[in-house]
């Protein structure tokens, strides 16, 4: 069977931990289809787009590029789907071909865990703290920039919550 080497999405190149291309057919018609396992901020960057244009290298060498569209897929993990209409002239040899009527995709998620994907490409997000501190702790930390305050808290919860934190 056909596998995926390394995508690129609109000609930036992503990190994927697995993947699965394969051919899917319906009574409507037959689509290419690649299923990844991305990091979550591969995920937020692309989730909210229809479409986009995709280079995929396979395995063997063989390199498929295309308009596609997008869909997130449910799982534990994030997970990206890559599809678009079959090109005929395109000779598609060793690519797994799945019915509409099957029921067994192939499981991408196996053997990979968020901690992995973490380690890998961690996610940031923004926290708003309320505290009641004394006065000039507040204006300390008002004297400070937003840099140097989230490396601050950063080093501090590593430190101190380092067994609790996963």
């Amino acid at each position: 069977m056909a596998g995926v080497k390394s995508v690129s999405i609109d000609g930036e190149a992503i990190y994927v931990f697995n993947s699965a291309i394969y051919i899917f057919e319906t009574s409507s018609g037959n689509t290419l289809e690649v299923d990844m396992v991305v990091s979550e901020v591969t995920l937020r960057k692309y989730k909210n787009r229809e479409s986009l244009i995709a280079e995929i290298e396979l395995e063997d060498g063989r390199i498929i590029s295309s308009f596609m569209f997008l869909k997130t897929l449910p799982g534990k993990l994030p997970r990206l789907n890559l599809l678009c209409e079959l090109d005929e002239d395109e000779p598609y040899e060793d690519v797994l071909r799945i019915s509409e009527n099957d029921l067994a995709f192939p499981d991408i998620e196996e053997g990979i865990t968020l901690e992995e994907i973490r380690k890998v490409e961690m996610p940031n997000e923004k926290v708003t703290l309320k505290l009641n501190l004394p006065i000039d702790q507040v204006e300390w930390l008002k004297e400070k920039k937003s840099k140097e305050l989230n490396q601050l808290f950063k080093e501090f919860l590593y430190e101190h919550c380092s067994g609790d934190l996963k």
